[in-house]
């Protein structure tokens, strides 16, 4: 018995179910402007790429990782030997952490620097410091995963951080360890919250923040916003969409190359007993509040220097997420002095990273 089906039957009933044509209709009508910050709408997407490589390259290990104390590092071990290119696809997930974290970077960093989250785009700057904090968190718990030396003695160092803080701290700290110390216990929990807590809160706030992009536009220099001026645009498809494939292909030769040449190594199985490597560090992203927190004293009068550095960090955390409502006058003084504040800390974290490194 052959069964007919109607193409273009099919194609409008698909249509009428998920609502498509509005989609298109709106992508082949939207404009993207171009100005002499036009470059920078390009870091936004990028991370979007980076973060389809994390994903498909996140379900090939997972497949064949083991989240126990016996079976870490010998299956990241058997992952990178026995595999065909598994060695690669663990280089590769590795490798994109570094890039979509810095990405995300730069790109709130373009953001603060051509002011971009001025009024009506308070809610998409605070959406995006949430997705930096998410990124950073996916490879803080990642980090542990390989279960090796390194990364023990790190996660022990980095989950004891917020004991500084009163009251809550040490519930906190308990609460990621899943009990006093790292244990095998810190592992698994690592792993449920690297695969599945992460992704689902990184998802709902990935959704929301391209909306927020879709509704109110890209925006242009201030400048041109306070002078009224026309600025010139480009359609999203299929100009804007092209040079960004274009950029894409060049990023992913670039990132490509790298992580063929620079593959991650795998320290020796960790020893809960054994006492902490010297010279433990962080990652590239964590070295400057590594740093923030080691020029601190032990104790500064009633209270502890790590208390005091921790409170630090977490005010400037909270101003720069309330960032377009205290700096609600970008074009006066007021956001020139931000404008310095963010100069000023790219370079403290600059400086403050080496330090941590040398």
């Amino acid at each position: 018995m052959k069964i007919k089906i109607d193409m273009k039957k099919f194609a409008a009933w698909f249509d009428d179910r998920l609502a498509l044509t509005p989609i298109f209709k709106y992508m082949t009508h939207k404009e993207v402007p171009q100005h002499e910050h036009s470059f920078w709408y390009y870091t936004g997407s990028s991370i979007l790429l980076f973060l389809a490589i994390q994903i498909v390259t996140g379900i090939m290990l997972a497949l064949y990782y083991q989240p126990t104390l016996e079976g870490a590092t010998a299956s990241i071990e058997r992952i990178m030997t026995e595999l065909p290119l598994g060695w690669l696809v663990r280089s590769v997930h590795s490798w994109g952490a570094t890039f979509m974290i810095a990405f995300v970077m730069v790109h709130l960093l373009a953001i603060w620097f051509t002011k971009s989250y001025r009024k009506p785009r308070e809610a998409t700057w605070m959406t995006g410091m949430m997705l930096l904090v998410v990124s950073m968190m996916f490879g803080f718990t990642g980090y542990l995963l390989p279960w090796d030396d390194l990364s023990l003695a790190a996660t022990k160092v980095g989950t004891n951080i917020p004991v500084a803080i009163p009251v809550v701290g040490k519930w906190v700290t308990q609460f990621l360890r899943g009990g006093d110390d790292v244990t095998g216990d810190t592992l698994t929990r690592f792993f449920i919250f690297h695969v599945c807590v992460m992704p689902l809160i990184l998802f709902a706030i990935l959704a929301i923040h391209v909306l927020l992009v879709q509704k109110e536009g890209m925006s242009i220099p201030l400048k041109d916003e306070l002078a009224k001026k026309k600025v010139p645009s480009l359609p999203f498809w299929p100009n804007f969409v092209l040079r960004e494939v274009v950029i894409w292909l060049v990023l992913f030769g670039v990132f490509m190359t790298i992580a063929l040449a620079f593959a991650p190594s795998l320290g020796p199985t960790a020893d809960l007993l054994a006492p902490a490597p010297e010279g433990v560090k962080p990652e590239w992203y964590f070295l400057f509040l590594f740093q923030t927190l080691k020029i601190f004293p032990a104790n500064m009068g009633p209270v502890t220097g790590e208390f005091v550095a921790v409170l630090i960090i977490v005010i400037t955390i909270v101003i720069i997420f309330f960032l377009p409502f205290i700096d609600n006058k970008p074009e006066g003084k007021k956001g020139k002095i931000f404008q310095y504040l963010g100069i000023i800390g790219v370079i403290y974290a600059i400086v403050f990273s080496i330090w941590s490194l040398l």
